[in-house]
């Protein structure tokens, strides 16, 4: 048994999260650590609310909110709606904790203490009708380079080109509308990244068996232009982590805060450690999953994340990690992936462009929505959401191949069994050739798995499935049955055996759809990953009730396509 600590990338606060969010990281990483804990490890899977930063507070302020209840009752949201996608976070914290605060603070003071941050005047944009400095975000502009007209101070969401505020042509406040903005002299803390640039390559270049996305964005960062740059970790806003030397006040920096991107991936950290006070547990328990000093050297920690937020996990989040000089557990194995777009354009949150996770838990259910994105699951190229592939492919592989074998098998049982796992005959040759193909494909869905190449483990879960329903079509029971019952019955025994089976290879994509397969015959909820498919399809005893459940997945009309493209593209 192995101890796996999974993270996926925190989402930020500003509202509910659209369906490239979710397969971005919070998706992906339930799957491998659902998948983990079926197969007997040890696992700690942790996410959270990264609640700082000015999209936290552009957000409070639409709402006309405090800033803290909005994010409280986000955090509630975001939670509520993860346990309707089935996420199954052994903790989702929050970045604003006290837990974070302190390990924010702590991790400053080590660096300052190393010689590893600086202090800096920068030049930064301040509007007098705010009377504040605008961070990134609080500018709007036009993009340099297509021209659009509403480009983030940070970013373009339009051609996604990464910007400056100064870069911005026609800038304005994003809070008042102001233009007439100036700059003014600001001093800031600069974590020293380049100072760990020898060290964060020969790290990286050790890893040779992270994802090409992965490697290639972090060496992108470290080696284009003039490379590796140290980067600020302070900010003028009211809202975030006091600005502190572990329990001491900076001098200088009393009326700033930490950045967001300095803060949010200590909270996985923190967000640990409020697990194990939720829990009532002491320090250590925590910390064996954190502190290799305390037992984390034995940990394999597992990133999930997309790739827009590599380089802060590749390089800065590390740069934390060693620039502390304390024993601190770094990652192992970074997933990322690249963007799920929406019907030829982006998802946007800020935009609200896109398919959002509370809406499409109103139109169907969760299972519905994990196998779609999962199937689809941008790993080596972005990939494409349409209401036409998300019809066909929910129609072909749960309801015609999943659902289809669920029903046609329990109700021929319930119709000339009596609703009875069947006594009688013993398995042949077709059953032979079944677990034969069985053994296979699960060999090779583990080793995709083991890899965490979900959309080939995806593809040969459906196979899986395609066994049972090819054998129960070929074997043709319903024709056996007037003149050999028990062959008959070998039949059906055999294809009821299988509903276990799927249960637990099919939990980590569609967990809704394995509990109802563990319901048909009252299987052990915790029933253990099959070491041996021999055995596995021949568990059930003769005289065992079997369950005919609802319909498990129903077919998406084309009518009801056109309506929830209608809907969504009204948004």
């Amino acid at each position: 048994m192995a101890r796996i600590l999974i993270t996926s990338a925190i989402p930020y606060i500003n509202g509910v999260k659209h369906l490239g969010n979710l397969v971005g990281s919070q998706l992906p990483s339930d799957v491998y650590a659902r998948y983990c804990r079926a197969r007997g490890h040890e696992v700690m899977f942790i996410c959270a609310t990264d609640e700082h930063g000015t999209p936290a507070e552009i957000a409070a302020e639409a709402a006309e909110m405090p800033i803290e209840d909005y994010c409280a009752e986000m955090h509630t949201t975001q939670a509520r709606l993860a346990d309707g996608f089935r996420l199954s976070f052994d903790h989702f914290g929050r970045s604003s904790s006290q837990r974070n605060h302190g390990l924010t603070q702590h991790f400053a003071g080590r660096l300052a203490e190393n010689g590893l941050i600086s202090e800096v005047v920068e030049d930064q944009v301040y509007s007098a009708v705010d009377g504040r400095f605008l961070p990134d975000r609080y500018i709007k502009g036009t993009c340099p380079e297509c021209g659009y007209e509403n480009a983030r101070g940070d970013q373009c969401e339009n051609c996604t080109r990464q910007l400056d505020p100064v870069d911005l042509i026609n800038p304005r406040s994003a809070r008042s509308g102001a233009t007439d903005l100036e700059i003014r002299k600001t001093r800031h803390l600069h974590l020293r990244q380049s100072v760990l640039r020898d060290e964060l390559d020969s790290w990286i270049d050790s890893k040779s068996d992270w994802p090409i996305l992965t490697t290639s964005i972090a060496r992108k960062w470290l080696h284009d232009g003039d490379g590796l740059q140290d980067r600020g970790i302070t900010r003028d806003l009211d809202w975030g982590i006091p600005v502190k030397r572990g329990e001491h006040p900076w001098p200088g920096m009393e009326d700033k805060v930490f950045y967001v991107w300095f803060d949010a991936p200590i909270a996985y950290i923190a967000a640990t450690a409020e697990w194990a006070d939720a829990n009532r547990l002491p320090e250590e328990s925590w910390q064996r999953w954190w502190r290799t000093d305390k037992g984390a050297a034995d940990v394999h920690y597992v990133q999930f994340m997309g790739k827009d937020n590599v380089p802060f996990h590749t390089l800065s989040f590390p740069a934390t990690i060693i620039g502390s000089g304390e024993p601190w557990k770094l990652v192992d194995y970074i997933k990322s992936f690249n963007f799920l777009n929406y019907e030829g354009g982006q998802f946007s949150t800020s935009l609200g462009r896109g398919v959002f996770m509370d809406d499409a838990l109103d139109v169907l259910p969760a299972d519905y929505w994990r196998w779609w994105l999962l199937k689809h699951v941008p790993e080596t190229s972005d990939s494409e959401f349409t209401w036409e592939s998300f019809r066909l492919d929910v129609n072909k592989d749960l309801a015609d191949v999943l659902g289809n074998f669920v029903s046609r098998v329990t109700k021929f049982c319930r119709s000339r069994f009596d609703g009875k796992v069947p006594e009688g005959g013993t398995y042949g040759p077709a059953e032979t050739r079944a677990i034969d193909e069985l053994v296979a494909r699960v060999s090779a869905y583990e080793t995709h798995m083991d890899k965490i190449e979900l959309r080939k483990a995806c593809s040969e879960l459906r196979e899986i499935w395609t066994v049972g329903n090819n054998y129960f079509q070929a074997a043709t029971p319903w024709q056996v049955l007037s003149e050999d019952r028990d062959r008959a019955a070998a039949i059906v025994r055999f294809a009821l055996n299988l509903f276990p089976l799927y249960s637990v290879l099919s939990e980590p994509f569609v967990p809704d759809a394995a509990a109802t397969m563990k319901s048909v015959t009252s299987c052990d909820p915790a029933m253990t990953w099959p070491d041996d498919i021999r055995v596995a399809v021949d568990r059930l005893r003769p005289g065992r009730d079997i369950h005919v459940p609802d319909t498990m997945f129903r077919k998406i009309t084309e009518e009801e396509q056109n309506d929830m493209h209608a809907r969504f593209t009204r948004q």
